[in-house]
């Protein structure tokens, strides 16, 4: 079970995302950091445990307001063993060969932004490329015609429930095992809703190879010795 913390970035900080509500979104109060800079949230994060990879949610960039490219720079020059894995809404194959060419980190492909398959299909066979299938409640956000074509997917599967983001009412199971039914063979990763340990256990009892999380570190509802046992 690989643990993933999360950087939500907006106006260059680092914002507390809460059930995909993102006009809402307020730069972070954590008691891991002094600050919302995303190297401080950062480096409160790795206090807790020796993370290996983060995942990064540009939301100027995903909603085409800007970016925060000057931000993730700060943190690749900051944490440069760090791995980063990074949506930022990139819907076109000239700016993800771009991206990929820049060597910053994995680049995560969100379904929300795709208007069709071929993108992802193009990377399928790319280990540096992750999809992120993207879910408002019952609706999926994305094509259809991608959601039902698991051979375009690649390795690395991210299922994000965005109304249970910061919510903490626990995993979205159900979706998980239907995700992970139609991509054998794939590494399916939890996002949003997880609370904690017990959490964690139950996404490994069912075969889900790590999670995405943010508010049960800041929170300290999971900790550094639990996420080691895992």
């Amino acid at each position: 079970m690989e643990v993933i913390p999360v950087l939500d970035l907006k106006g260059g900080v680092v914002v507390h995302a809460r059930m995909g509500m993102r006009s809402e979104y307020r730069p972070i109060d954590t008691p891991l950091s002094p600050s919302s800079r995303p190297t401080d949230v950062a480096r409160g994060l790795l206090s807790i445990h020796p993370f290996t990879s983060f995942y990064i949610a540009d939301l100027d960039a995903i909603e085409r307001r800007g970016d925060n490219n000057a931000a993730l720079m700060e943190l690749k020059k900051t944490f440069p063993n760090l791995v980063f894995w990074v949506d930022n809404g990139v819907a076109d194959l000239g700016s993800a060969m771009r991206w990929l060419d820049a060597g910053i980190g994995c680049l995560v492909i969100g379904s929300e932004t795709q208007r069709n398959g071929g993108l992802i299909r193009h990377f399928r066979g790319d280990e540096r490329v992750v999809l992120s299938l993207d879910f408002r409640g019952d609706a999926f956000m994305g094509p259809a015609a991608l959601l039902g074509d698991a051979d375009a997917w690649p390795a690395d599967i991210i299922v994000m429930t965005l109304a249970r983001v910061g919510s903490a009412v626990g995993p979205d199971m159900a979706r998980l095992a239907v995700i992970k039914a139609k991509g054998p063979g794939k590494r399916v990763y939890a996002a949003g809703g997880v609370r904690g340990a017990h959490d964690l256990a139950a996404l490994a009892a069912a075969g889900i190879s790590g999670a995405l999380v943010a508010t049960c570190l800041h929170n300290g509802a999971l900790t550094g010795a639990q996420i080691a046992r895992l």
